[in-house]
């Protein structure tokens, strides 16, 4: 059964993204999920609506880079998930690393984008 997996990033990075969670419908890659991340802005009511998709997920992944630290819709999802209990996994992406990741994802793993650390944050769901 496929897990559903609340992708968290900065707009900025949307192209990069759709690229992750592409990857998981290749059949050459060892991991599958239902991406239930924002895909269109919602009105005023955004964060009502937006807990209640990251409080249906499995887990959640949250694609670091250097536009997370300043990317607010992203950090509220990342407060969000750990207030509802979810297992989260950073991933770092473009420019991302342990130097410029937002003080939200202290106590939170973070790994770099390769299919073994995505697949064994998915199997151990």
């Amino acid at each position: 059964m496929k897990k559903r997996v609340f992708v968290s990033f900065a707009m900025e990075d949307e192209a990069i993204k759709t690229l992750f969670c592409g990857h998981a419908k290749n059949t050459r890659v060892p991991y599958e999920f239902v991406d239930m991340s924002v895909k269109v802005p919602w009105d005023n009511s955004w964060k009502t609506n937006c807990r209640t998709r990251i409080r249906g997920c499995d887990a959640m992944i949250v694609l670091v880079s250097e536009n997370t630290r300043n990317a607010s819709g992203a950090l509220w999802e990342i407060k969000c998930g750990k207030e509802e209990g979810l297992k989260m996994l950073g991933i770092y992406i473009k420019n991302g690393n342990m130097n410029n990741r937002p003080v939200e994802l202290w106590g939170t793993l973070c790994k770099s984008w390769g299919w073994e650390n995505v697949s064994s944050f998915i199997d151990s769901l």
